[in-house]
């Protein structure tokens, strides 16, 4: 039976570690590059090196950066009083695309989840604890979505803010029904959230 070089076989076992990327999609990748240019395929390994090697991790929101702090943090034109929490930096990324939110962020690095042994040391709160510390943070906004670990996460931060600093308040985003959807095709959860968080008009 014909096996693969073990050349070939290291890099789709690499890729295949991708999310999304089971073992034949890797194949196909691998063959793929195997097509390119050399030049083409040698600066796409020099794009994955300099990844590593020229990305910070901000020291203030946790972001990932060019460099620390980053340019949201050391944007003095930022609303310094409102502290977005997301739970990954994508999220920061998306909320930023939108372009409404003009304050600071601080990237979790993950949502507790029990069961999968993230708990609350291993996120940014002692990062959350400090930026609090300083006095600058009238509230804390939670942007961390709508599943069970965001909910738990939520709760956790809100306590803990509730407790240690009483004078900062703790919103989340708004959670319900979408623009242009129709009642009928709402699920439980979805019309529970949107009756819960109703708003007076």
């Amino acid at each position: 039976m014909q096996t693969l070089p073990k050349s070939m076989q290291l890099l789709v076992d690499q890729l295949s570690r991708l999310p999304g990327i089971g073992p034949k999609s890797a194949l196909r990748m691998a063959m793929t590059l195997l097509k390119w240019p050399e030049d083409k395929t040698r600066g796409l390994g020099r794009s994955i090196v300099e990844l590593r090697d020229h990305l910070c991790i901000c020291s203030q929101c946790s972001a990932l950066a060019d460099l620390d702090p980053c340019s949201i943090c050391s944007d003095a034109m930022r609303e310094q009083d409102k502290l977005c929490l997301v739970s990954e930096w994508d999220s920061l990324l998306v909320m930023e695309e939108s372009g409404f939110f003009k304050g600071r962020y601080l990237v979790l690095g993950g949502l507790l989840s029990p069961l999968d042994g993230i708990r609350p040391d291993a996120l940014e709160l002692e990062k959350l604890r400090r930026n609090l510390q300083s006095g600058q943070t009238a509230e804390v906004i939670l942007a961390l979505g709508t599943t069970l670990e965001a909910e738990t996460t939520g709760s956790f931060i809100k306590n803990m803010v509730d407790k240690e600093y009483p004078h900062v308040r703790v919103t989340r985003l708004a959670q319900g029904i979408p623009l242009g959807a129709d009642l009928k095709f709402m699920d439980k959860e979805t019309l529970k959230q949107s009756m819960r968080f109703r708003q007076s008009i």
